[in-house]
């Protein structure tokens, strides 16, 4: 597989400079490697960035974590709190079209690296800011990650159930949401940069706000109405039908028919045509009222049949429904494997390795995955310096003092 961008990406020609560690920023940057852009990671010189360690499980002793990040990426170790250093993220940085960083709050100002200084030298550099809590306000300068992001951001107070702690999601959602503002941010300022007047912008994507932003109508509703929406289990308060449904099999089935037509369809699968006209569930307001009662009728006819033969029902009679897949069920679903979403990969550590394919879909310049990622830190090091003009001596040097 080849280490370089990813040709023909709607990206490509773009490069980017990643100077972020673990998974929110990272993220940032897989997004973009996915679609052509050149990213060039900078590392730790030694240890690398931690996700090349993380995680429990592991295979022939290697994580495999670090491939599901780090593809598409070609890694430069630097030493960052070293002068020497900071001159090379400098020079590299000239060239660049983007810098994507999620240190705490002042740490590029620190080292000489903040946005008033990197914009004299590549005016039409876009920073990238990925934070806890964003660059501003009374709680910038504390440290953030997802788990506090998620719980401050509203989300975490609104899932599980009424009677129980609000439990986290089973990923770092968080970093991944705030990970995709930031893609949408970088790409809105590369637009209005080439388009407009060739200057770069500051890119400030906080954890806690991307959080935020996902809880629909909650501030209107707590604003005009004084409602707080509190856990409601596996469904939505109000929502119905919207839930899982027991099958024959003990598994569950997710059937969404809410919509007053979609109702319909659902009732006539079931053979209970009537309860479409019922009041009790005539229209939205009333199926939300009701929506115990509701459950337990749908709840009953689905527990009479199997997942195979509740789907084909459902199917036929077009109302929106879907069983719950294991990572198991996913690799193995046809589905998932015609649309290309599971890659099986070539790679000198693994030999081949299944990881997720590119979404979206783009017809005429799509994403691919070129290979899984520099094994060492630093793979990339005589490559990236030698471009900007340092010699095999200098270079030696540069190892020698620890700044590469």
């Amino acid at each position: 597989m080849s280490d370089q961008a990813v040709p023909g990406g709607p990206l490509a020609g773009l490069k980017v400079i990643e100077m972020g560690q673990l998974i929110a920023g990272p993220c940032v940057g897989s997004r973009l490697a996915d679609f052509g852009a050149e990213i060039i990671k900078v590392e730790t010189p030694g240890s690398g960035d931690p996700m090349r360690e993380w995680g429990h499980h592991r295979y022939e002793g290697k994580t495999l974590w670090w491939p599901t990040l780090a593809r598409n990426k070609k890694s430069l170790t630097v030493n960052l709190r070293e002068p020497a250093g900071q001159e090379i993220i400098r020079k590299l940085l000239i060239t660049a079209d983007g810098l994507v960083e999620n240190f705490k709050p002042g740490t590029l100002e620190r080292w000489g690296l903040g946005p008033e200084e990197l914009h004299k030298i590549n005016p039409g550099l876009i920073i990238v800011r990925v934070s806890g809590y964003g660059q501003t306000g009374p709680y910038s300068n504390r440290p953030g990650f997802a788990s506090v992001g998620e719980a401050m951001g509203g989300i975490r107070y609104i899932n599980g159930f009424p009677d129980q702690p609000p439990p986290r999601f089973g990923i770092s959602l968080g970093d991944t949401l705030t990970a995709m503002f930031a893609v949408e941010g970088f790409l809105m300022a590369a637009y209005w940069r080439d388009a407009r007047n060739g200057k770069g912008q500051i890119i400030d994507a906080s954890i806690v706000e991307s959080c935020f932003s996902m809880l629909e109508s909650s501030l209107p509703e707590y604003d005009k109405c004084g409602i707080i929406r509190r856990p409601s289990g596996t469904g939505l308060t109000k929502i119905a039908p919207s839930n899982i449904y027991p099958t024959q099999d003990d598994t569950y089935m997710v059937i969404a028919a809410n919509l007053d037509a979609m109702f319909g369809r659902l009732c006539t699968a079931m053979g209970q045509v009537e309860l479409a006209t019922d009041p009790r569930f005539l229209d939205h307001k009333a199926r939300g009222d009701n929506d115990l009662e509701l459950d337990r009728i749908i709840g009953e006819w689905t527990r009479s049949l199997s997942m195979e033969g509740l789907s084909s029902i459902l199917e036929k009679h077009g109302v929106v429904h879907g069983p719950i897949l294991s990572i198991e069920d996913i690799a193995k679903d046809p589905h998932f494997n015609a649309r290309e979403m599971i890659r099986e990969i070539e790679d000198d550590r693994f030999g081949t390795l299944k990881v997720p394919g590119v979404t979206p879909k783009l017809s005429e310049t799509p994403g691919d995955i070129g290979w899984l990622g520099p094994s060492k830190p630093g793979q990339h090091n005589t490559e990236v310096l030698g471009a900007l003009g340092y010699d095999e001596e200098s270079l030696e040097e540069l190892r020698q003092n620890g700044t590469i």
